[in-house]
């Protein structure tokens, strides 16, 4: 069988040549789709590439009958209904490292552009007025970084931002490890009294929609700064731009927005343009050729080892099974609802075939279980007959070295 790829939304070109080194079938587009086009261009799809402006509904998943696993070339899967692909038996991956870097960064220098006020110097010069001033424009050494949400990019901002001079606190929910002198506040209410620069960095779960608006931004300090590029529902943009507007925001910037252009080219819409020094930039955190590059590398391979090893880890939907590459013999792979007993009847039916396992990995996640098994001899049609008509089975595949 032909393994047919659907890539979507301008992903790197070394994903197009991962996976077509392994004799997949892909075919590359530059934007997203909408849902009945998905349905249509899924109908022979057997991995779908995606970003964030694709979103993936149970009612497209119910027609892609062929679809095995679903790769998000970005950080966030918000924009796939997980527990509906898991249903399905059909995996997601992400890359929920691979662009943290570029992210930092761009945060870092958006800290730098709104204290120095350069949005504003910059586009009256391009206007034609000289405006030598040091009206509101401050370094940033000795200031307060509070970070919201202290995970991969929110340590790492941590450790840039300290090297420059910057205090760092942070609030997360989780229990998270200190880096470098930066200290834990136990309430957000306590960072946004702190904190000159607040910089949101959590994660797209619909318990975090909301998270900031008129009240917290009426908590933070007089002439603070505020940073947004993690996910745009997060956000009240009207109660920042009020904010604003009266002087008690002296400068934001936005990478995210709660409604985005799903195109290139297309109108962008927001209360917040034109507005002094506030930074709009088109969802580009991750956007640098580093990060794509390491993004399609990443997924790339995870579908591929889905497609063809039956690998599951770091999934975030399927029950995550860190197999060997298989370098002899035959791997059957098998999802199935987790109930006692299932694997002792995998074993079992080994056992009664005279088969010798030489591997086996079992992973389970929530009613999912996983099994990965290694052996000498391909299972017999009567063995994989028994197991697919288990009320247990979800799928069973087979690979051979």
């Amino acid at each position: 069988m032909t393994v047919k790829v659907l890539l979507l939304e301008n992903i790197h070109p070394i994903a197009v040549e991962i996976l077509e080194a392994r004799g997949f079938e892909v075919e590359l587009r530059p934007g997203s789709l909408s849902e009945d086009e998905l349905i249509a261009a899924l109908a022979d799809v057997h991995l779908l590439g995606i970003r964030s402006n694709t979103t993936i509904t149970p009612r497209v998943l119910e027609h892609a009958s062929e679809l095995l696993a679903i790769g998000c070339f970005c950080i966030g899967t918000n924009q796939v209904d997980l527990a509906a692909a898991a249903e399905r038996g059909i995996a997601v991956f992400n890359a929920p490292y691979s662009n943290t870097r570029s992210v930092v960064e761009l945060v870092i220098a958006e800290i730098i552009v709104l204290a120095r006020r350069l949005a504003e110097k910059t586009q009256r010069m391009h206007d034609g007025v000289w405006d030598k001033s040091a009206k509101g424009s401050h370094e940033v050494r000795g200031r307060t970084l509070g970070i919201v949400g202290y995970g991969n990019i929110g340590t790492q901002l941590s450790n840039l931002a300290e090297a420059m001079g910057l205090r760092v606190i942070f609030f997360d929910t989780a229990d998270r490890l200190a880096h470098g002198n930066a200290r834990r506040v136990s309430t957000l209410d306590e960072l946004l009294a702190e904190a000159d620069v607040v910089s949101i960095h959590v994660d797209g779960r619909p318990g975090n929609a909301g998270l900031f608006g008129a009240e917290q931004f009426a908590k933070m300090k007089p002439r603070s700064l505020f940073i947004n590029a993690s996910r745009g529902m997060v956000v009240d943009d009207v109660a920042l731009r009020e904010h604003i507007l009266s002087g008690h925001i002296a400068g934001a910037a936005l990478d995210v927005f709660p409604v985005e252009p799903k195109a290139q080219g297309d109108e962008f819409t927001s209360v917040l343009r034109g507005l002094d020094n506030v930074i709009l930039t088109p969802h580009v955190g991750g956007s640098t050729q580093e990060a794509q590059e390491e993004i399609g590398y990443f997924v790339a391979g995870k579908l591929a080892g889905f497609a063809l090893q039956g690998q599951t880890a770091l999934s975030v939907n399927l029950p995550a099974v860190q197999a060997p590459d298989l370098d002899r013999g035959y791997r059957v792979g098998y999802l199935h609802i987790n109930v006692p007993g299932v694997l002792a009847g995998v074993n079992q039916a080994l056992a009664e075939q005279g088969d010798n396992v030489i591997g086996q990995y079992l992973s389970t996640r929530g009613q999912q279980g996983y099994v990965v098994t290694d052996a000498v001899d391909p299972l017999s049609d009567d063995v994989l007959k028994r197991l697919i008509d288990s009320p247990h089975t979800i799928w069973l595949r087979t690979w051979q070295a």
